[in-house]
C-alpha cells in the first residue's frame, strides 16, 4: 500500500494515537489522506469504480439505508436521566458495550486503517473534533466529504472530542453480542465514543455524528435542527426542516439564494451554522432540467455515488434506475454546489419553513403557521411514505416523526420543541407549512405537487410577497392558507378544488387529522393547551 498513497510520513498525522481508541498493533495506518489517494485505495480493493465523469461508484450491500433497529445508546449514570428512552432511543449495558468496543478494537488491529480527523460544526464555538477511524478508504472519503476539514496546523494536536469506529466488514454475532442482527450502532454520550460494524451503508456516520451533536448543543443553548438552510441577497436566512424525501436538499440549493447547508444545522443566539462541510443527496430519478446544480455532482470527481447503477462498459450512471436501491446518495463536498456560503454560517432566521410530502393530498401546498401550529408541527413531524416503497404498502401511510428528525434526538422532543418556541418567540420568525407531496387526490389518483409551483411559492413567502396577502384558513386543520401567489394559479392553493370528488377528500382530511390527534397524544402532558388546540381546529 505505500507504493500506493505514499509513506504515512507525509500525510498530516496527529501525535493523539490509535492506542487511545484500544488499537495498539494496527497495520499501516493512512492519516487524512485526499480524495485522489482514498480513490486509488478503494479501485485496488475492488471496493469501487471510477465513473464517466469522475464520481465513485459503491455498493453497501445488504443495508442501503440506516437500520434503526441496530442502534443503542449506553445506559450510564452521567446521561441516562435525560435520554428519552423507548423505540428510538434504546439501552445497552455498560458489560455489552464494554465487550463490543473490545472486539471492535482487536478487528481493527493489524488491518490497514484510514484515520480522517475533522470538525462537526461551523462555528468554532460550537463545534466538536471528531475522528474517523476505518477500515474501508471509500468511508474515510465519506467522512472528509461529509465534515469540515481542519487546517493542516491544527491537525498536528488534534484531540478529538468525538471517536467513531468504523469497522463495516464486521459482523456482530447476535446471541454473543446481544445485537438483533450482525449490524451495530453503539454510542456511549458521556465518552462520545462510536461504535459501527455489520453495515457498509455510509449515512451511519454522518448520522451518529448529528446525534451527538443533538444531545451536546442544547445545554450550550444552541437547537440542533434536522434541515437545510440558505441565505438570501439582502441577509435573510431561511431553514427548512423535513424528512427524507421531501424536498429538504432540492429546495434549499436555490440559484437565487446562497447555501448555508443541506441537513444539518444549529440555531445560536448569533444565527445559524453548518454542522457539515458536505451533502448526502437522494438521486433516484434526479434530472438534469429539474436539480441541475445537484446532477452536475454526480458526474464530477470527489463525488461517492452509494448503489447508483452504471453502465459497466461507458461506465456512464443511470440515476433513474432503483434496482440496487431506492436509497440511491450522492456524498460531495458542499462547494460543488454553485453559490454557497463558504463560512457555513448565517444570521438569524427570519423564515422557517417545514416540509412535508402528503401522499393523502389533503394538505394545502404552503400555508402559515401560527406559533402554537408550529410548535405542534414541529412535534408532529409529518410525512408519507407512498405505496412500493417498502414491501406490503399499497397505500399511503403516514410517518410522524418528532422534530423532524426522531431518529437523531437523544433527549425529549419537548426539550428542542420548546427551544424552537422560544427562539421564534426571540426573533419573531415567521413559519410556513409547505406540501410537496400530492394533490388533486392521493398517490395513484392525484399528482407530485409542481416543483416550480412549490419553489414560485416559497419565493413569495420567504421574500415577503405573501404578507399582504389575505388568508383563508383550512376548514380540517386550520391552516393560514394564502388567497393567491405571484406565479402559481389559485386553485392549485385549496387542495380542496383540486380534487374532483369533493366528498372523498373531505373523508380523506378527516382521516388524516385523526391520525395526527391520535400521534400527538404523547405530548399532551408536556405542552401548554394551546399547542394542543392547535391541531384540532375544526370550522
Amino acid at each position: 500500500m505505500e507504493e500506493i498513497l505514499g509513506t504515512e510520513k507525509l500525510s498530516t498525522r496527529s501525535a493523539f494515537g490509535l492506542g487511545t481508541h484500544g488499537i495498539v498493533n494496527s497495520g499501516p495506518q493512512y492519516w487524512n489522506l485526499g480524495a485522489e489517494a482514498l480513490y486509488e485505495a478503494t479501485v485496488r480493493q475492488g471496493l469501487g469504480v471510477v465513473t464517466k465523469g469522475g464520481a465513485l461508484a459503491c455498493e453497501t450491500g445488504k443495508y442501503t439505508g440506516r437500520s434503526p433497529n441496530d442502534k443503542f445508546i449506553l445506559e450510564e449514570p452521567n446521561t441516562k436521566d435525560s435520554i428519552w428512552w423507548g423505540k428510538v432511543n434504546k439501552p445497552v449495558d455498560q458489560d455489552r458495550f464494554d465487550r463490543l468496543h473490545a472486539m471492535t478494537a482487536v478487528y481493527l488491529q493489524n488491518r490497514d486503517l484510514y484515520v480522517q480527523d475533522l470538525y462537526a460544526g461551523a462555528d468554532p464555538a460550537h463545534r466538536i473534533k471528531v475522528r474517523v477511524v476505518s477500515e474501508s478508504p471509500w468511508h474515510a472519503l465519506f467522512a472528509r466529504n461529509m465534515f469540515i476539514r481542519p487546517s493542516v496546523e491544527d491537525l498536528a494536536d488534534f484531540v478529538p472530542d468525538a471517536t467513531i469506529l468504523h469497522a463495516p466488514y464486521m459482523n456482530a454475532v447476535p446471541e454473543r453480542d446481544g445485537t438483533n442482527s450482525e449490524c451495530f450502532v453503539f454510542c456511549d454520550l458521556n465518552q462520545r465514543l462510536v461504535l459501527i460494524g455489520g453495515t457498509q451503508y455510509a449515512g451511519e456516520i454522518k448520522k451518529s455524528v448529528f446525534s451527538l451533536m443533538n444531545y451536546i448543543l442544547p445545554e450550550k443553548g444552541v437547537l440542533p435542527m434536522h434541515c437545510s438552510a440558505n441565505i438570501g441577497a439582502n441577509g435573510d436566512v431561511a431553514v427548512f426542516f423535513g424528512l427524507s424525501g421531501t424536498g429538504k436538499t432540492t429546495l434549499s440549493a436555490d440559484g437565487s439564494r446562497t447555501l448555508i447547508g443541506d441537513d444539518e444545522h444549529g440555531w445560536s443566539d448569533n444565527g445559524v451554522f453548518n454542522f457539515e462541510g458536505g451533502c448526502y443527496a437522494k438521486v433516484i430519478n434526479l434530472s438534469q432540467e429539474a436539480e441541475p446544480e445537484i446532477f452536475a455532482t454526480t458526474r464530477r470527481f470527489g463525488t461517492i455515488l452509494e448503489n447508483v447503477v452504471y453502465d459497466p462498459y461507458t461506465r456512464e450512471v443511470d440515476l433513474f434506475d432503483g434496482s440496487l436501491a431506492e436509497n440511491t446518495r450522492a456524498s460531495y463536498p458542499i462547494d460543488f454546489i454553485p453559490n454557497v456560503e463558504p463560512t457555513g454560517m448565517g444570521g438569524l432566521p427570519q423564515n422557517i419553513v417545514m416540509l412535508t410530502a402528503d401522499a393523502f393530498g389533503v394538505l394545502p401546498p404552503i400555508s402559515e403557521l401560527t406559533p402554537e401550529q408550529a410548535m405542534y408541527h414541529f412535534l408532529s413531524g409529518y410525512t408519507a411514505r407512498v405505496a412500493g416503497t417498502e414491501r406490503g404498502v399499497t397505500e399511503p401511510q403516514a410517518t410522524f416523526s418528532t422534530c423532524f428528525g426522531a431518529p437523531f434526538m437523544p433527549r425529549h422532543p419537548t426539550v428542542y420543541a420548546k427551544m424552537l418556541g422560544e427562539k421564534m418567540a426571540k426573533t419573531g420568525a415567521r413559519c410556513w407549512l409547505v406540501n410537496t407531496g400530492w394533490s388533486g387526490g392521493q398517490y395513484g389518483v392525484g399528482k407530485r405537487m409542481s416543483i416550480q409551483y412549490t419553489r414560485a411559492m416559497l419565493r413569495a413567502a420567504i421574500e415577503g410577497k405573501l404578507a399582504s396577502i389575505g388568508r383563508v384558513q383550512d376548514p380540517n386543520f386550520g391552516l393560514l392558507i394564502p388567497e393567491n401567489c405571484p406565479d402559481v394559479p389559485s386553485d392549485v392553493l385549496q387542495p380542496k378544488t383540486t380534487w374532483s370528488d369533493g366528498s372523498a377528500y373531505d373523508a380523506t382530511a378527516h382521516n388524516l387529522r385523526g391520525l395526527f390527534q391520535s400521534n400527538f397524544k404523547q405530548f399532551e402532558s408536556e405542552v401548554s393547551d394551546d399547542i394542543k388546540q392547535a391541531g384540532i381546529y375544526a370550522a
